[in-house]
């Protein structure tokens, strides 16, 4: 049964939003980024990733001062609805659950693949649909035992990537990544940009479990943070030593592009390249098992606020958790799954991602005009500019995907534009408007 009002449990702790943080966003170094290869070659996805490198690096400092400014689990559904009202939050909490329901089915898939390499008999679409009931049903224990096994699969991950790049390097070489680096030009490059996003996609998500924070704000952005600096590095280390194993078309179309690095350096055979490929499954769950708890609070959010149902509000008495939602995401992944291809799903999670770094930093902007008196324990530095080259580079690489993706570009703003046509002849957008101006006449006041 649900209680009355809806109360998320306080656990977590830096260290749990570092590995939350972290662990949402390692399946990218072990899969998806090198599709970019395809499209672009290594120079060319690298100099994609260095571009959204700095995107990252300017929207999280930036992005922080929303989350420990209003510590909601809707993050920038909350964010928005403050800036811009009901409608503006609508496109936020919209291509937020895109960014991380289509996120996890492509991961779901790698894990498939990362289990069918090392077990043929076993496919790939079984394992994955078994992925989403097993670490839905760890969800369903709470979140401070959740956050525990994010960080100890995270740490894991962490140490099998240096691990591996300390195998793999001294086989690596610079001629090799050189290699037809830019097949296909410049244009190659803005064509990558959804694949380098990869690398650091749904890292915001630790803005959803805000509200599940102890002490609050200084805890966010420490978190926040350190994730985005471990990131960087390892996203960096693990592409330049990867694509100097072998030319990049032997590796452009595979889901388990690190154990194929490791097998064609030390054989198929070799114990240690079965050795891989097992601890790279912990990469991909933790990253797995993250975007699980932030969907579900997106979820839990929308549906509190009266964007979904409010049933899939409900959160269980004994371990206070959203229980329907993380049942709906659940259900929404595995139909996702058995619909689209890996680089699919790459694409139309981060096109959802982009679609929120330009709601955010437009909500920033318009927030610190409207409530400049809002409490900020921490504040964008060097304002506007930071938040100014985030939304800058979030648009062009909006404008990238809709110009070289454009019937999933279509996909993503029909879904949107059904929704807000239901938004409003459903009569919520009346009514949630009604609720927020009332709202904002009350802060004004106090």
């Amino acid at each position: 049964m649900a209680d009355e009002s809806p109360v998320l449990k306080k656990a977590l702790t830096p260290i749990h939003l570092w590995a939350i943080g972290v662990g949402l966003v390692i399946s990218g170094e072990y899969f998806g980024w090198n599709y970019g290869w395809a499209v672009a070659g290594t120079v060319g996805l690298l100099i994609a990733t260095l571009i959204i490198t700095l995107l990252y690096f300017t929207f999280i400092f930036s992005f922080t001062e929303l989350t420990t400014a209003i510590p909601n689990a809707g993050g920038p559904f909350a964010y928005a609805l403050q800036a811009f009202g009901p409608l503006g939050a609508l496109l936020a909490g919209y291509a937020t659950l895109i960014e991380f329901l289509f996120a996890t089915p492509a991961i779901a898939l790698a894990l498939g693949s990362y289990v069918h390499f090392l077990y043929p008999a076993i496919p790939v679409v079984w394992c994955s649909i078994s992925s989403f009931v097993v670490f839905t049903l760890i969800n369903l224990l709470g979140i401070k035992e959740a956050a525990w096994f994010s960080l100890i699969m995270t740490i894991i991950a962490i140490g099998e990537l240096l691990l591996f790049i300390g195998v793999v390097y001294p086989y690596s070489s610079l001629d090799t990544f050189l290699h037809n680096p830019m097949p296909f030009g410049w244009s190659g490059v803005f064509a990558a940009l959804p694949f380098a996003i990869w690398l650091f996609v749904c890292l915001e998500g630790i803005a959803m479990v805000a509200e599940e924070v102890k002490d609050g704000k200084n805890t966010i952005a420490k978190g926040y943070i350190s994730a985005v600096l471990t990131l960087t590095f390892l996203a960096l280390t693990v592409m330049l030593s990867v694509g100097g194993i072998t030319h990049w078309e032997n590796l452009d179309h595979l889901d388990y592009p690190m154990p194929e690095a490791v097998a064609i350096v030390l054989g198929r055979q070799n114990p240690l390249t079965k050795f891989f490929a097992s601890v790279g499954l912990f990469g991909l769950i933790a990253s797995f098992h993250g975007i699980i708890i932030s969907y579900s609070r997106q979820i839990f959010a929308l549906a509190r606020s009266g964007y979904l149902p409010h049933g899939l509000s409900t959160v269980s008495k004994t371990r206070k958790v959203p229980v329907w939602a993380l049942l709906a995401g659940a259900v929404f992944g595995i139909v996702a799954l058995l619909s689209f291809d890996t680089s699919k799903l790459v694409i139309l999670s981060t096109i959802g991602a982009v679609v929120v770094y330009i709601i955010s930093m437009l909500s920033l902007f318009r927030l610190r005009q409207t409530q400049p008196k809002l409490p900020r324990s921490f504040k964008a530095p060097f304002y506007p500019v930071f938040p100014a080259i985030a939304l800058l580079l979030a648009v062009v690489t909006l404008g990238a995907m809709i110009y070289f993706y454009s019937w999933l570009s279509l996909f993503f703003f029909g879904g949107l534009i059904v929704i807000i046509i239901v938004f409003y002849a459903s009569g919520r957008y009346r009514k949630t408007k009604q609720e927020w101006e009332s709202e904002m006449a009350v802060s004004q006041v106090d």
